[in-house]
């Protein structure tokens, strides 16, 4: 009696598999500026499923402007129209500063849902996480920024610089939002939740952004105080800031203000790149 053997059928796509399989060539790995714009874009889709993210760029910077401009402007300068050319330069660098620390807030909000893991196990330039969270939200704070200037030229705003002056104020602010938002990164990657990132975050910004030179001339405040505003970053930005838009600025006031970045990145942004590799090492 002849033996049965046991015939083995092969999948039809046996032979497509096999190929991949023992294929030699892999895909080419993207470079640190493909990640990096490649994050970047999945931060802005972040904006289309979630619209409620458009909110503190747009209702805020109306909020803030309204409220200092009617609440302050006579009390201050003697009139509404007089305080607005001092304070609108302040506000737009003010509603920058104060989004940028919502870009830590999504960092670690990746981190405690666990897809920051899955980053670090796919094979690209690991900073482009962080670089890209921070290019994507850099459109935010264009909007924002547009909102602040559209909403002063109704009120009565006019920048003697022109459109030039308002343009070169928007490179500069987006330049100190970049370099700032590393400390915020680095505190992401340091607190366990995103409500003490926001916390911590919120209660650095406050102080440096009412202790500067946005609502008040510095030379009323006490001895004291004017010694930290005068090294507070934003007072050096915002003195740009209101030159550009006025056309009166001097060149040691933009050196000043780059100045305050380069320190800002030279600190942080190793000091963020140090943490980010610990915590991959865990």
């Amino acid at each position: 009696m002849a033996t049965l053997q046991p015939t083995l059928t092969r999948p039809a796509n046996g032979g497509a598999m096999h190929a991949a399989l023992t294929m030699r060539t892999r895909p080419q790995r993207p470079n640190a500026l493909s990640a990096s714009l490649t994050l970047a874009w999945r931060a802005l889709l972040k904006i289309k499923h979630v619209p409620m993210q458009l909110f503190d760029v747009t209702m805020f910077p109306i909020m803030m402007t309204l409220m200092f401009t009617y609440l302050f402007g006579g009390a201050l300068a003697g009139s509404v129209g007089a305080y607005l050319q001092v304070l609108l330069p302040g506000i737009f660098v003010m509603t920058v500063v104060m989004i940028t620390m919502y870009t830590a807030l999504a960092l670690n909000t990746d981190i405690s849902k666990g897809i920051f893991d899955r980053f670090r196990s796919l094979p690209f330039w690991r900073p482009a996480v962080l670089v890209g969270a921070l290019l994507g939200d850099s459109v935010r704070y264009t909007l924002a920024a547009f909102v602040v200037i559209a909403l002063g030229l109704i009120l009565g705003f006019r920048p003697g610089g022109g459109i030039v002056g308002v343009l070169l104020s928007l490179v500069l602010v987006l330049v100190f939002a970049f370099s700032l938002s590393w400390i915020w990164t680095a505190l992401a990657l340091v607190m366990k939740t995103p409500e003490s990132v926001m916390m911590v975050s919120s209660m650095a910004t406050f102080p440096l952004t009412f202790a500067s030179n946005i609502f008040v001339d510095p030379a009323t405040m006490p001895d004291w105080l004017q010694t930290f505003v005068y090294l507070n970053p934003i007072t050096h930005v915002v003195t740009a800031v209101r030159g550009l838009m006025h056309g009166t600025v001097e060149s040691g006031a933009i050196g000043a203000a780059l100045l305050s970045c380069v320190v800002l990145l030279a600190i942080f942004g190793p000091l963020t790149m140090y943490l980010y590799r610990n915590k991959n090492a865990r």
